[in-house]
């Protein structure tokens, strides 16, 4: 009877470890069962490493890329096979952010019950490849990257990336300008941020220095820290926080990174997602990097100007001025047509409220709303000085037209002034996505 006992037992446990396991096999099939069916080594969906079916469109329906029965393809339209290049992918894979590789599950038609017998499946993109194609013309064979996002939705309405090529035709690999050719700068590189980073420590500024708003700040061009020179692009004399934004004033804002210490300027990047990796969709994009300054109060005034050893990500930046736009929360950004990422709140409302109108007044003030017609502009420039010399321009902000709630970054690496060179670009892409 005793035997009989232990063999019961022995039956009951090997069944719960039976019944276990596979517990844990469906677990891992329903969450992990699309990457499975995507992998290399499936010969139903790849023919010598290429995926060979699936289509991507874009918000309009536009082809973006197909493949089928040993054919592989992308747009029409050459100027559309570049300038969709980075946010596409190519079919090898070089490009590991674009939608050809980080959509395998879905472009493959995978299903949970057929597996990959189907025929594969179609991905729409949020994204409008007339306005990629504007803004990378736009951009004119110079590196960098331009974002478009609907703040209110999360819909990225443009990301392209520059220097691109056309996958019909390849590109020459022993031509320097395509160095870096298969990274999208718009997600997936940092770049030093100069005056765009004032966004960070206004906003630090608001919240913790109670009499900002009655205090003035005086530049003479230039302002001693601890026997270091901060210099700034002019002497504007005694200025409000509201002129010193106008102004981009390093000599203000350089006393107003002293009042706060880098600590909480690092607190706030930080918290704003500016030194974090992001998901988008899936994708993971760069993080980017602002330094412990320590007791240097030279590096803490740099710092808090967007020098020293700050870098940011386009996109990061994408998402703090989303979050400005909509009342200090961000409705994060999506590339597939009809998927909600969410929502966070990054800040709060009041301090969101007071950068959007000093945005506002920076442009009415400094660049005159004449240069953006149409255009209800709240914006932010940049030129940050790089290693060698030169400088990275950008222009960062949203429009608060009714039927257009964009937030926006250009970038343009080694372009110099940000007003004269990124902002243009901004008010072409922005045009075309409004009026057409």
């Amino acid at each position: 009877m005793k035997k009989i006992t232990k063999r019961a037992i022995s039956s009951l446990l090997l069944a719960a470890l039976l019944a276990a396991g596979m517990g844990v096999y469906l677990y891992r099939l329903v969450v992990h069962g699309g990457e499975w069916a995507s992998f290399y080594a499936n010969d139903s969906v790849y023919s010598d490493g290429v995926l060979n079916r699936g289509t991507v469109l874009d918000r309009n329906g536009t082809l973006l890329a197909f493949a089928g029965d040993q054919v592989y393809g992308y747009a029409e339209s050459a100027a559309v096979r570049t300038a969709c290049l980075h946010v596409v992918g190519d079919v090898n894979g070089n490009i590991g952010t674009g939608a050809l590789t980080a959509f395998r599950p879905q472009l493959i038609g995978y299903n949970l019950l057929t597996g990959t017998t189907g025929k594969g499946g179609d991905v729409k993109l949020t994204i409008d490849a007339d306005l990629n194609v504007t803004a990378y013309n736009a951009l004119a064979g110079r590196n960098g990257a331009v974002l478009v996002c609907n703040y209110r939705t999360g819909e990225l309405l443009c990301m392209t990336s520059s220097i691109s090529y056309d996958p019909n035709v390849g590109f020459n690999a022993s031509d320097s300008a395509y160095e870096g050719v298969y990274i999208n700068r718009a997600i997936s590189a940092s770049f030093v941020p100069g005056s765009v980073f004032k966004l960070v420590t206004l906003a630090a500024a608001i919240e913790n220095i109670p009499d900002l708003y009655s205090q003035t700040f005086y530049c003479a061009g230039s302002v001693d820290v601890d026997g270091h020179t901060i210099t700034c692009t002019a002497a504007h004399g005694t200025l409000t926080v509201e002129q010193a934004l106008a102004h981009s004033c390093n000599c203000a804002f350089a006393q107003i990174a002293l009042q706060l210490g880098g600590d909480v300027i690092r607190d706030y990047a930080d918290a704003y997602g500016l030194t974090s990796s992001h998901s988008l969709n899936g994708i993971e994009t760069a993080a980017g990097r602002v330094d412990d300054a320590g007791s240097d109060r030279e590096n803490v005034a740099w710092e808090g100007i967007g020098q020293y050893n700050d870098l940011v990500v386009p996109y990061s930046l994408m998402r703090l001025v989303c979050a400005v736009a909509n009342g200090g929360t961000v409705t994060e950004p999506t590339l597939l047509a009809g998927k909600s990422n969410g929502s966070e709140r990054l800040m709060n409302a009041a301090t969101a409220n007071a950068i959007s109108d000093m945005m506002s007044y920076n442009v009415e003030y400094n660049y005159g709303s004449s240069m953006f017609p149409g255009l209800q502009m709240h914006a932010k420039t940049g030129t940050a000085e790089f290693g060698d010399g030169t400088s990275h321009a950008w222009f960062a902000g949203f429009i608060t037209n009714a039927d257009a709630p964009y937030a926006f970054v250009v970038l343009v690496e080694h372009g110099g002034s940000g007003y004269a060179t990124a902002a243009p670009i901004a008010n072409t892409v922005l045009q075309k996505a409004v009026f057409g």
